[in-house]
């Protein structure tokens, strides 16, 4: 009987957003003590998440972390990251275990020859699939994000605008070919009539800078003076949020939000697109279509590797306004 599981999963805050459904079905399913083994920089992610008993970290080597781990004696591990860094863990532990599909030749053929032989089912569906043979069921639920008391936040402490509904724009990305230029982002925001708050991190600091002042007074920047959960916090009181393929899609697709996500180099085709519960579709995908270039990478690079960069400088900016502001007539408002 498995009543002790360890699920691993080190990086990043999108992935293990998308890993929530895998938990909150162990857990109400199977009523399993449940761990979690991630990095001590993204623990945050799944500290306030009610159906993990006890979170791993690790910094640099999972040697940190191996003997407490082989006194827990877990009945399965669950390797949802599989990667040389999991397996070892897996070894170590000696314990039964299963691990999620991970299709990097398939991804690999799609980037490298433009072949499409990925199975069109999103990755919640690949990171449950080992766990339906063990009789484990999706519950059509969705992804779920979980904030702190503490960090929760009245976003109108923090700008000047009336209190109105307002867009979220998450403008950073991990990697710059996954990011609309600051001309870009400054004219999607200029073609918005309500205020607009722009999400990221310290490292998007500037430019968010630089879009505030010249997009007009409706725009306000928090980028890099918010926590994660304090930005979770802006997310799930929006009306609508734009967003990059970034970690912060998937946190507004946890709290149901209507999203126009905006993909550069990388395509929803890899199975990473905004996943919302059974009967639920409030994504808008925005892309240059047809670019023999694209998807030049599953993650991406700093700057585009062909120079021209049209997967975002072409980017209709009028009509992802347009669709931002659909959205806020036609969706539910912020809770």
């Amino acid at each position: 009987m498995i009543r002790k599981v360890l699920v691993i999963r080190f990086s990043s805050i999108g992935d293990m957003v998308l890993t929530s459904p895998v938990l909150r079905c162990l857990k109400r399913q199977w009523g399993v003590e449940l761990h979690y083994l991630t990095k001590s920089a993204f623990r945050s992610v799944m500290e306030a998440n009610p159906y993990v008993d006890q979170l791993h970290t690790i910094d640099k080597d999972v040697k940190e972390i191996i003997p407490a781990l082989r006194a827990a004696r877990f009945d399965l591990v669950v390797d949802l990251h599989r990667n040389l860094r999991s397996a070892k863990v897996r070894r170590a532990l000696a314990r039964p275990s299963v691990a999620f599909p991970k299709l990097n030749l398939e991804k690999w053929l799609l980037v490298r020859f433009g072949l499409q032989r990925l199975p069109g089912v999103h990755i919640v569906d690949r990171y449950m699939s080992p766990l339906r043979k063990l009789g484990l069921a999706y519950d059509g639920a969705g992804l779920d994000y979980f904030i702190p008391p503490g960090e929760e936040l009245d976003p109108f402490s923090m700008i000047e605008a009336a209190r109105k509904p307002y867009i979220a724009f998450a403008i950073g990305a991990a990697h710059g070919t996954k990011r609309l230029p600051a001309a870009q982002l400054e004219a999607v925001c200029r073609g918005i009539a309500q205020p607009v708050l722009l999400l990221g991190g310290p490292g998007d600091r500037e430019t968010g800078e630089l879009v505030a002042r010249n997009a007009g007074g409706h725009v306000y920047n928090l980028c890099g003076v918010l926590s994660l959960h304090q930005s979770a916090s802006v997310i799930r009181q929006a009306e609508v949020v734009i967003t990059h393929d970034t970690g912060l899609m998937h946190i507004a697709a946890a709290f149901r939000k209507p999203i126009v996500s905006v993909w550069g180099n990388t395509v929803p085709g890899f199975g990473m697109s905004p996943f919302y519960p059974d009967g639920m579709d409030l994504n808008t995908t925005m892309e240059v279509l047809g670019l023999s270039c694209r998807p030049c990478s599953k993650i991406g690079y700093e700057r585009c590797p062909k120079g021209h960069f049209r997967c975002m400088t072409e980017q209709d900016v009028v009509d992802i306004a347009q669709k931002a502001q659909y959205h806020g007539l036609t969706g539910p408002l912020g809770s």
